[in-house]
């Protein structure tokens, strides 16, 4: 009787080691659960961080191109200026050959036999725009010799045949002209035409410059 009480005993009281097994199992139940967490935590802290430096990253390279192809296009842009430019100054140097080169080609005309004919349609055409009824004639000091009074007779026959107005021209007692070509006074001083050769050109200077260009830097060919 004595023995059943003291077995009913021991099994009302725990084992000390089972408890101490048991708080160990809690323990590392709970350790685990917690490196677990933070193995967790760092993971996604880790991914955000990445994607952080991923973002950053892409950042840069779009801002660094954007300035690359802005410090292209600003590149590009001045290129293509100095070649506008360079090309500019160069036709601006052929026209002034080419006009210059008209001019020195006119002026070898003055010993051609056919010159007179041009110095009669240069005063007649000056005598129909000045539109007076007397005029003066006056020329560079190489023309005037050529200009006698049978051309001068003829002039004021082919103004009447224009506009069927009297003309009467004389030649000028002013000193010669410096330039080619010819100028006419009225009587009075007041007006005057100017047609000599630098003049002329001005005159025409649009169609002539067109002219050039369209021959030497407009590609006529056909693709």
């Amino acid at each position: 009787m004595a023995k059943s009480q003291k077995q009913e005993k021991t099994n009302e009281a725990p084992d000390g080691a089972a408890i101490i097994s048991g708080i160990e199992t809690d323990a590392l139940s709970e350790e685990r659960q917690m490196i677990e967490e933070a193995q967790k935590q760092a993971a996604e802290k880790r991914k955000y961080n990445e994607k952080k430096i991923e973002s950053l990253l892409n950042d840069a390279r779009k801002e660094a191109q954007e300035q690359a192809d802005r410090v292209k296009k600003k590149i590009m842009s001045s290129v293509q200026l100095e070649i506008q430019r360079r090309s500019l100054n160069v036709r601006g140097e052929v026209m002034r050959d080419i006009l210059n080169k008209a001019e020195n080609k006119f002026d070898s005309m003055i010993g051609n036999e056919n010159y007179s004919t041009i110095l009669a349609s240069w005063i007649t055409e000056a005598a129909i725009g000045l539109d007076v009824q007397s005029a003066q004639v006056n020329a560079s000091e190489k023309e005037l010799a050529l200009i006698s009074g049978q051309m001068i007779s003829h002039v004021m026959e082919k103004v009447h045949q224009k506009t069927g107005k009297q003309i009467s021209l004389k030649l000028s007692n002013e000193p010669p002209l410096k330039s080619q070509g010819v100028v006419l006074t009225s009587d009075d001083g007041r007006i005057a035409f100017n047609n000599q050769v630098k003049t002329r050109m001005l005159r025409n200077e649009r169609e002539i410059r067109m002219a050039i260009y369209n021959a030497l830097f407009t590609d006529k060919r056909k693709e």
